[in-house]
């Protein structure tokens, strides 16, 4: 009997024990994984906190770069020459260059170098048949009062026609120098190599 009673006594106390030290480790483990959980949020917040800097970073370096863009984008228009003509009634609007060789007028209008560019009397020339671009192919069907509009980097001026003619090859006095500021636009005439049809215009927007 009292045998019985020390194993009773014995495997209470061995189950006791063995509860204690469950409870010990359930609760050693649960402060284990509380640990874990701080540790990983502070981790998780410094690596949020760095990658919103990050990410800051690459916005200002964006932002650099945007702004260069557009300063590049800028200086590249301002620096950009202009120098065009365009006349509304024949729907022409087209670039010029310097020069009136065939080479230069394949490509574009052409600028008699003997003439003003700005104040007084600008010449231009253009095919108008027959050649990889032909610019001024309608200058014809032009009329009195018609607006031609010049432009280059100094600004803009417009002209109404006030002057038609046909003049021969060899006639240079409408691209002598005027102190009125005027244009002159000559072109061929069709099947007539000698002569040249000549439009001159004056400014209006003085």
């Amino acid at each position: 009997m009292n045998i019985n009673v020390i194993t009773l006594i014995i495997t209470l106390v061995v189950f006791l024990m063995f509860n204690l030290t469950y409870a010990f480790i359930a609760k050693e483990n649960k402060i284990v994984e509380v640990a874990n959980e701080i540790v990983l949020e502070r981790t998780n917040v410094a690596y949020s906190s760095k990658l919103q800097e990050e990410v800051i970073e690459i916005n200002k370096e964006e932002s650099k770069n945007i702004q260069l863009i557009e300063e590049t984008s800028t200086e590249s228009t301002i620096n950009r020459e202009v120098w065009e003509l365009e006349i509304p009634v024949i729907e022409l609007k087209a670039p010029i260059n310097e020069g009136t060789t065939k080479e230069v007028m394949n490509e574009y209008i052409g600028h008699f170098e003997n003439t003003s560019k700005w104040d007084g009397n600008i010449g231009l020339a253009a095919h108008n048949r027959g050649y990889p671009v032909n610019y001024f192919g309608r200058i014809k069907e032009l009329k009195i009062g018609d607006e031609i509009i010049y432009r280059t980097t100094k600004g803009e001026k417009i002209y109404k026609v006030d002057f038609i003619t046909v003049i021969e090859e060899t006639n240079w006095e409408y691209l002598e120098k005027t102190e009125e500021n005027k244009i002159t636009l000559i072109t061929c005439v069709e099947n007539e190599p000698a002569y040249r049809r000549c439009i001159q215009g004056i400014q209006t927007n003085i």
